[in-house]
């Protein structure tokens, strides 16, 4: 499986540029590829995702373990063609001072050379500095090449390429010259998801351009040195019969959904029906469940908060005893409103609080969660790993909000609690991955199977008899 680890300095060194033209590239050559994220990240992975014209995994020793990684990674990888891994920070930074679950383990845990990514600007003989410090961290860490970002001309390469070969034996296998504008649009989580983006046809034209100097023989001749990849992928139960119907959010505001979530929903019987909270007019009729992933709601706040009918339908789904999963932007669109740059947008009120969404993040990294308290599904006991990232919080009202978890690492949605409970609907600001937690998927079809969507009617007259 060949193979290679796109790694950086820092954050912001160029890694997905790098990686955006060198799949595009490897494409255009002839090349078969499949490109993988180190780490939870959506939006590099949608991006990545759009450059192979193929699902990117993320992959995360961290929430997964090892051994899963491994399997994962050989169940969606080629043999034949390139395997992408884009790193995330810096090559060691990781979850302690140790560098644990970086993006250097993430190479010894594949066995995947590494061509590290080094922003030059302003610099020349120290890059390789950086890389000889690199080497004597980690001796055993396989860099195998070295791309320049933010070249300024002719002589800055010439200079650079001679302090890095000489004192570090380690060849410069691509250059980027440093460039008036980024090709990648940026907003405050990072990239603009692509599904937002209209112009990537564009986008496309530009990183090729700067793929032109990479050489492409080199970068596939260092994938190919990847030693071969001792593991047996696990074996994955498929249900054959599709007997229940799960709704998910899929549109511009709502894109956050990691491929093996669907798949494992899907793998136990689901038939999983996407559903525009921007276009719609309703949920379809027969849903059993529906799972709301996260994206940026804020940003479509208008259009979603002016789409009433289908927020009413979310509501009286809710009412009717649906079970609904959501993950952060899906818990803001369950809420009573969003207030977001000074304006307040009724949402569908499924929870008794408002969210409101700032331009600075209120709460960022791994997360770690304890289930306590009854819920519609999980088990009490069962600890959760997931991440979160969010730009939002809960305003809290009068009326009590009860939660299923103890926050033993992150921060969650209030007072080290995350995963607020209504009826059947549970809405969390922690991503989970359904490899990490296949419980999440279980309990989530098991909670589908006990519904009954003709009674859901009944119910939500009961219940509307109830409030007057």
């Amino acid at each position: 499986m060949p193979r290679l680890l796109i790694g950086g300095m820092s954050g912001g060194s160029g890694k997905t540029l790098v990686s955006l033209a060198l799949l595009l590239a490897l494409r255009r050559a002839g090349f078969q590829v499949r490109a993988f994220k180190k780490g939870p990240d959506y939006i590099d992975a949608a991006w990545l995702s759009w450059a192979a014209s193929y699902p990117a995994r993320n992959l995360d020793t961290y929430l997964m373990g090892r051994d899963t990684v491994r399997s994962s990674f050989v169940r969606a990888g080629i043999t034949d063609g390139v395997n992408l891994i884009e790193g995330n920070r810096g090559i060691f930074d990781g979850f302690d001072a140790a560098g644990t679950h970086s993006s250097a383990a993430l190479s010894h845990c594949l066995a995947a050379s590494v061509v590290l990514v080094i922003n030059v600007a302003k610099v020349t003989r120290t890059a390789a500095a950086f890389v000889a410090g690199c080497r004597a961290l980690d001796r055993e860490l396989p860099i195998r090449g070295i791309i320049l970002n933010n070249v300024n001309g002719q002589r800055h390469e010439e200079v650079l390429r001679a302090a890095i070969e000489s004192a570090c034996a380690i060849p410069i296998v691509g250059t980027i010259r440093k460039a008036a504008v980024n090709p990648l649009p940026e907003r405050y989580l990072g990239l603009v998801p692509p599904q937002e983006h209209a112009g990537t046809a564009q986008i496309q034209e530009n990183l090729l351009k700067l793929a032109d100097g990479f050489d492409l023989d080199a970068i596939v001749s260092i994938a190919r040195s990847a030693p071969s990849l001792e593991t047996d992928p696990t074996e994955v139960a498929v249900s054959a019969v599709k007997d229940i119907k799960v709704g998910y959010l899929r549109d511009s505001a709502f894109s956050f959904y990691y491929p093996e979530n669907l798949e494992q929903l899907e793998h136990g019987g689901a038939e999983p029906i996407p559903v525009s909270a921007l276009q719609s007019s309703a949920l379809p009729e027969g849903l059993c469940a529906l799972y709301i992933g996260g994206g940026f709601p804020e940003k479509h706040a208008e259009v979603l908060s002016s789409n009433r009918s289908f927020l009413e339908s979310v509501r009286e789904a809710a009412l009717g005893g649906l079970p609904i999963y959501a993950e952060c932007g899906g818990l803001m669109l369950l809420a009573q409103t969003l207030r977001w740059e000074g304006r307040t947008y009724p949402m569908a009120g499924v929870f008794p609080f408002d969210v409101e969404g700032f331009n600075t993040p209120q709460g960022h990294g791994y997360s770690e969660l304890r289930v306590d308290r009854p819920n519609p599904f999980f088990p009490a006991g069962l600890v959760l790993r997931g991440h979160e990232f969010h730009y939002s919080r809960i305003l809290l009202g009068d009326e009590p909000v009860p939660t299923a978890c103890a926050v033993i690492r992150g921060v969650g949605c209030f007072q080290k609690r995350d995963l607020v409970i209504t009826r059947n609907v549970m809405a969390g600001y922690t991503h989970l991955h359904a490899l990490a937690t296949p419980e999440w998927a279980k309990g989530f079809l098991d909670a589908a199977r006990r519904f009954e969507p003709r009674a859901a009617h009944r119910n939500i007259s009961h219940t509307v008899e109830a409030m007057g």
